[in-house]
């Protein structure tokens, strides 16, 4: 199986960082402004790109530190993957060190290729989200397709 790796650093306190990743209202701030459901171990979440989206389990998450995403509804190649986000301080509290895993793809194809260079978008999207107060998520005035 293959897996989309990426490790960022955010100049911003891991509770922040946190916080844009477990809340409606973070979510829609760097992802897409379409984003609904239940941040809590068990609910959905749904994430919609216009007529198209996702819907991610909430598997588990620890506060500050962790939390882990399967994917239940969407395209077909996501379909069973996991999206999981490691955060540390890294001996410096003013930082975060972002470890984002999007893991157990079927197919390593151009599908996946393609999210590969998306997800480093919403990736420097989320971080500008926790820096200044607005990312770039689908939907906003500044999202670049």
């Amino acid at each position: 199986m293959s897996e989309i790796r990426i490790l960022f650093h955010i100049t911003a306190p891991r509770e922040k960082v946190y916080e844009a990743l477990t809340t409606i209202e973070g979510l829609a701030g760097w992802w897409t402004k379409q984003t609904c459901g239940e941040c809590r171990p068990g609910g959905v979440i749904r994430f919609r790109f216009g007529e198209l989206g996702n819907d991610m389990k909430v598997l588990s998450m620890k506060k500050d530190e962790w939390l882990q995403w399967e994917c239940v509804d969407g395209p077909d190649d996501w379909l069973g993957t996991r999206l999981s986000f490691q955060l540390d301080e890294n001996g410096n509290k003013a930082k975060t060190r972002v470890r984002f895993e999007h893991s157990c793809w079927k197919n390593a194809n151009d599908f996946f290729a393609g999210c590969t260079f998306t997800w480093g978008r919403y990736m420097e999207s989320l971080r500008q989200f926790c820096q200044t107060g607005k990312g770039e998520a689908f939907g906003t005035l500044g999202y670049r397709q």
